[in-house]
């Protein structure tokens, strides 16, 4: 077994520096998740009477094995004992209700990694949850992390950009769930009786996001015939620069969410909009990011630069082209933000060769999440219709509609008697379709982007090498 190292924290409590994957009880751990996780239906539940099911004595041996191996890694993450604790038990109660729909909310509650935020800090995971761009069931995942907390972040949260809920973590390992292209670790994905009134943390994977940036970039670049300037050429080649460039635009990102003249609910789940409205606010968001990290560099952080050329490249090279076409948000993001560098001339495709005006690119960017902030704000004076259709038009004026779109006819095409959240109804799976460039792109890149699942920093540095 590793050596056993014990540091010192703040406050005088300790934390084991073993790694938690190299102790024998973790192997028997993921071993016992993934026995349960194909017993399970979509709702974490298991039915005994379903063919291929277990019997009830082989669902019991297996909790025993997945609380006897928490108990015993408990010991490495003094940090997480309350929670492991309450995740015991609620485990002992999901058998001794008869495996019905799974209840982990005491456990989530007792899991509070925001409050002891530590660079390189572990923890070991384990909830019924289903993984946001992974597995959509809710089955038990088990996943050790590391925290991402370097002084520098830790010192821009607490004096400029406040995200006290917020984590940039690394995976250790993880179970099936996790094999796939889910970068986060969020508590409203876990199954729980009733919603906390409010959640105390959000992690987010840098290093799948980083390792995925990488590969999928480096195949861009050759596709395109990018020519790069040596800085950008640097960062592809080093994924802890791409981890830290990551961790600084989600923690902004993230923050941005419930920041500006917000004229509807900021995460916009308590409401249906047409599938442009959850876009540009993500957009808005990773401009927001972009936007900061033009200040920072001003003021000498050298993570802000890359910052910068992590937004353009992922969304410009990965967002497109990722994903079906079925509303597709966050693709359409993407290709708002090439569709616009493209027509102030900052990014030019000629002699098929992708050309980036570097010096222009910070400018111009910026003058497209100014646009988008002043379409918020107009909003707060608009009623809901009438702001959806200004949104509809920025996006047009820059992208093609569908030429079936209802909605690109104007309002006169559409049965206004109706409720806003009916009109949604006539929204085209794909308004915006791919342009030709992206069409082509995406047959260079599909395969590259697929190889991607389940990526983590050593799949990169594979790829690389």
């Amino acid at each position: 077994m590793t050596e056993i190292l014990v540091q010192e924290r703040q406050g005088g409590d300790v934390f084991s520096a073993e790694r938690v994957i190299d102790h024998p009880s973790w192997p028997v751990l993921k071993s016992a998740v993934e026995d349960v996780r194909p017993w399970q239906s979509k709702d974490g539940s298991i039915d005994f009477a379903a063919e291929g099911a277990p019997s009830r004595a082989a669902a019991e041996d297996a909790v025993d094995r997945m609380v006897t191996a928490v108990r015993e890694l408990s010991p490495l993450l003094p940090h997480d004992a309350d929670y492991h604790r309450a995740l015991a038990a609620d485990l002992r109660r999901w058998a001794d209700d008869g495996f019905g729909v799974p209840d982990f909310l005491d456990s989530l509650l007792a899991f509070r990694p925001a409050d002891h935020r530590e660079d390189g800090l572990q923890h070991l995971v384990l909830f019924p949850m289903y993984t946001q761009n992974g597995n959509p069931d809710r089955n038990f995942e088990a996943v050790v992390l590391r925290v991402v907390w370097p002084g520098w972040l830790a010192e821009l949260e607490r004096t400029r950009f406040d995200n006290p809920l917020f984590l940039g973590i690394t995976f250790e390992d993880f179970t099936a769930g996790y094999d796939t292209n889910s970068a986060v670790l969020f508590p409203e994905t876990i199954a729980v009786r009733e919603a906390p009134e409010r959640f105390s943390w959000g992690g987010i994977f840098c290093d799948r996001e980083a390792a995925r940036f990488r590969v999928v970039s480096e195949a861009a670049v050759r596709t395109l015939g990018l020519d790069l300037p040596e800085d950008v050429r640097s960062m592809l080649a080093d994924q802890d620069r791409c981890q830290q460039a990551f961790v600084l635009w989600d923690m902004i990102h993230d923050r941005t969410h419930s920041h500006g003249d917000l004229p509807f609910d900021p995460f916009m789940i308590k409401q249906r909009q047409p599938f442009w409205m959850y876009g540009l606010e993500e957009l808005r968001c990773d401009l927001t990011a972009f936007k900061e990290a033009v200040k920072l560099e001003a003021e000498g952080l050298p993570q802000a630069r890359d910052v910068q050329y992590a937004v353009i490249f992922d969304r410009m090279f990965r967002f497109p082209v990722t994903g079906d076409r079925v509303k597709n948000y966050d693709g359409l993001g993407g290709q708002l933000l090439f569709a616009y560098l493209h027509r102030h001339d900052v990014v030019r495709w000629t002699d098929n060769t992708l050309h980036i005006d570097w010096d222009r690119a910070p400018q111009v960017t910026n003058q497209l999440c100014a646009e988008i902030e002043k379409l918020y704000r107009d909003g707060i004076d608009r009623p809901k219709l009438v702001h959806w259709f200004a949104a509809y038009d920025l996006v047009s004026a820059y992208l093609a509609p569908h030429p079936g779109s209802v909605w690109n006819k104007g309002p006169d095409a559409l049965d206004l008697s109706l409720p806003p959240r009916k009109l949604v109804d006539e929204v085209l799976p794909d308004e915006f379709p791919l342009s030709m460039f992206y069409e082509a792109l995406a047959k260079k890149l599909r395969g590259v982007i697929a190889s991607t699942k389940g990526i983590t920093a050593a799949g990169a540095q594979g790829a690389a090498a």
